[in-house]
């Protein structure tokens, strides 16, 4: 058993579960006090770890949040990647809503860490950077799939697929922010309706 327990896959299996340590105790203490009043001190002192063992896993409270944002952006990349492959113009927009409609679900499920990231991106130059490269591949997936329409006869020609694509993507994020901080008037599922609605009616034949 001693030897088990000294052996490279018992080091890397406790290494693992001290990072998992690390990572939900950040969670807590991000919720809990918000991005700028919480210490890497507190942190450690929740996961029960010592500054050493910490500093091997992570430089600090913003690496921490930048995990913790990855961990919870995948949740927005697993529906960005879904395949997208229609044939009409009613197909594209009953596939595009659903992806409306799972978003903000995930944004209002996520709302207290969300409010946790839109904080840090004030204050952190990494965490910003961070974010702008998320941004940048949700927009690359929409580009994508603007480029798929086009190129089968489905959306038109006359429009540059990236700029469409940043378009719809930065106001799916400004609702996005609206419902994480509870600031809409209307339900998520009319939100969803109207701007995909308006957006395939003005890119799609």
């Amino acid at each position: 058993m001693e030897n088990a327990t000294k052996s490279p896959d018992g080091r890397h299996l406790r290494s693992q579960q001290t990072r998992q340590k690390l990572l939900e105790a950040a969670r807590d203490i991000f919720l809990q006090e918000g991005f700028q009043n919480t210490t890497i001190k507190q942190i450690i002192k929740l996961a029960n770890t010592g500054y050493g063992t910490a500093y091997t896993h992570f430089t600090g409270k913003d690496d921490l949040l930048i995990v913790l944002m990855e961990d919870v952006m995948q949740k927005f990349f697993d529906i960005a990647d879904i395949s997208f492959y229609p044939t009409s113009k009613e197909e594209a927009r009953n596939l595009i809503l659903d992806q409306v409609h799972t978003f903000f679900r995930i944004a209002e499920s996520e709302r207290d860490m969300m409010k946790v990231f839109s904080e840090a991106m004030g204050l952190s130059s990494d965490i910003n950077k961070k974010w702008e490269q998320i941004r940048h591949k949700l927009i690359q997936n929409i580009t994508n799939d603007i480029s798929y329409s086009q190129q089968h006869g489905l959306a038109r020609l006359d429009l540059k697929a990236e700029i469409v694509a940043r378009q719809w993507f930065y106001s799916n994020e400004m609702y996005q922010w609206e419902i994480v901080f509870n600031r809409h008037e209307v339900s998520l599922d009319e939100i969803a309706r109207t701007i995909t609605t308006m957006y395939t009616d003005a890119l799609y034949l």
